[in-house]
């Protein structure tokens, strides 16, 4: 576990100082020092980090739901819940049709429609600090579409899990996905209406005390969650929104971050681990196939953004490149593929396909000017209220990271 941290880290740091995302990074370091890859082993049995995976994706879905409130999308009106749609409509669709296409199976096309169809929350973030366009107008737009991909995942999840399971017929699906919704509602009752109790019951003003007692609930109802047959981070996920409209939200928010990054680092170590590198060869053309099909999704979904929003050229293409990276979704999606026996091919190609995006968006983001000269209007200048002179500037802000996490909460 030491060495699985210390090589974690020592990959994240060199890659870094070129301007790459640590996700990629982690499950490069699990690849070449697993039991596929010739040279140091640090883990021969993958399995040995289960426990511990597991605790990462809790901890990754209880932060997400942290950040994410009903009264986001409220906010956004009906422009954001367009924009989102127009998003998921065009990628998971594309994702859909791409999974049958390739004939794995019925089961394999639906988790190809996830993976292609949602986005790296965790990497949009940071490229948004990155390149200094916190203050864009394109950025509202931007979380909006994170926002809406967040209720979705959540629904699809849930509706997913019953058919992952292999119920034996529709009335048996039918009452899986109905525990499984019932369940849900229960948890998303809990939230809307549960939040003063729930308040009380977590106001404490030591830190430890705190720490335990959010880490206990988040991981209690991540294992009652799969009792009713929904996906454990979705429980986490329902926890963190609890939890966040609570009085000690924001000090849950501060103190769970060296859990979420330790622990989540350990989780995309471990997809690394299970990755045969010389099965990526045999999954190389569905790869490249369905990277440039995101690649057109994401410029179609960028220039409706625009369009509804009042945007020109160049904030479509920085919406277009900055949500095209692939991360910790898919991963979920192939660790639950792989817990359900679906096609072995799924697991080398959702790690081909993250791996490439998660280097390729960052990259792109930083040379969306390049999209936004091909793109209607970008060769006049961009033409549209969206395009802002602060756009590629550095933040005022003195800690862009707050600001990151302040825009994607409020």
């Amino acid at each position: 576990m030491g060495g699985a941290f210390v090589a974690a880290a020592v990959l994240a740091r060199l890659g870094s100082r070129i301007g790459l995302p640590t996700i990629p990074l982690f499950i490069l370091a699990g690849i070449l020092l697993g039991p596929h890859t010739p040279g140091i082993v640090l883990v021969k049995d993958p399995h040995e980090l289960e426990m511990l995976s597991a605790l990462g994706l809790v901890l990754l879905l209880f932060y997400l739901g942290l950040e994410f409130h009903l009264d986001d999308l409220k906010a956004g009106g009906r422009k954001m819940a367009l924009a989102g749609g127009a998003y998921l409509l065009l990628n998971v669709g594309a994702g859909l049709g791409f999974g049958f296409a390739l004939g794995w199976g019925t089961s394999e096309a639906l988790v190809l429609a996830g993976v292609l169809g949602i986005s790296s929350s965790a990497i949009v973030t940071k490229v948004l600090v990155d390149m200094g366009r916190i203050g864009n107008p394109e950025t509202k737009p931007i979380l909006g579409i994170i926002v809406v991909e967040d209720i979705f995942l959540a629904l699809y999840l849930a509706a997913l899990q019953p058919i992952l399971s292999g119920a034996d017929s529709a009335g048996a699906a039918l009452v899986d996905g109905g525990k499984a919704f019932g369940f849900l509602l229960l948890l998303a009752l809990a939230a809307r209406y549960g939040t003063k109790v729930v308040s009380r019951l977590f106001n404490t003003r030591d830190d430890e005390l705190l720490v335990i007692s959010f880490l206990g609930a988040a991981v209690l109802v991540a294992g009652v969650s799969e009792w009713f047959g929904v996906a454990d981070a979705i429980g986490a996920f329902m926890v963190g929104l609890m939890l966040g409209a609570t009085a000690s939200g924001d000090r849950i928010r501060e103190l769970v971050h060296p859990l979420r990054d330790a622990f989540g680092a350990i989780f995309f170590f471990s997809f690394g681990l299970s990755i045969n590198p010389g099965d990526l060869p045999s999954v190389v053309w569905p790869v490249l196939i369905a990277v440039v099909l995101t690649l057109l999704m994401n410029v179609a979904a960028g220039v409706s953004a625009a369009k509804i929003f009042g945007f020109g050229a160049t904030p479509a293409a920085n919406i277009s490149t900055t949500l095209l990276a692939r991360g910790e979704f898919a991963l979920i999606l192939a660790t639950m593929a792989a817990g359900a026996g679906l096609d072995s091919r799924l697991a080398p190609f959702i790690a081909g396909y993250v791996l490439v995006l998660a280097v390729l968006g960052p990259l792109a983001a930083g040379r969306s000017h390049w999209l936004a000269r091909i793109l209607p209007g970008g060769r006049d200048g961009g033409g549209g209220a969206g395009d802002s002179p602060v756009r590629d500037e550095p933040p005022a802000a003195k800690d862009p990271q707050k600001d990151a996490e302040a825009s994607v909460t409020h």
